[in-house]
């Protein structure tokens, strides 16, 4: 599993013109679900999320999570996160895994994060969406569990 977290003042997500999700300050993710993704990587990435340190403290520095600052989370699903550039112009998307697979675990990490006491709304999964956000920083960090099995320093 693959998450793009955008540190945000605001955020909102429409379908077909149809606002259907908006956070104030918090974390907009954009997660795609990669073939070979288990329920173990739903833990970890959500984990990730709810406890990352990466909103200011009274110094400035990155010491607080979503939890500490009560923001809330809009969870977007973007299978282009897997997009293979290596070759040619267009990019592939074979690693995303296949909508009748990537559903479940999607709706499964919604179920996880709600879990927390956390505020979480989503856009709608397979449709196009029109995102709107207030960037806060910027802080923009990318979290991938196949990471989880390397070194920390290599």
């Amino acid at each position: 599993m693959r998450v793009v977290l955008q540190r945000v003042k605001s955020a909102s997500v429409s379908v077909h013109g149809n606002v259907s999700g908006a956070i104030g300050a918090g974390l907009l993710v954009f997660a795609a679900i990669h073939d070979n993704d288990s329920s173990q990587d739903i833990e970890y990435i959500a984990d990730k999320i709810i406890n990352m340190r990466i909103f200011a403290d009274d110094n400035g520095r990155f010491d607080r999570s979503l939890r500490e600052v009560d923001g809330s989370l809009l969870v977007v699903s973007q299978f282009t996160l897997y997009a293979d550039t290596r070759r040619g112009r267009r990019p592939s998307f074979t690693g995303s895994a296949s909508s009748v697979i990537a559903w479940p675990l999607f709706s499964d990490f919604i179920s996880k994060l709600e879990s927390f006491n956390i505020i979480v709304e989503t856009g709608k999964f397979g449709e196009m969406m029109e995102i709107q956000l207030v960037n806060d920083g910027p802080v923009t960090i990318i979290v991938d569990s196949n990471d989880r099995h390397m070194p920390r320093h290599y």
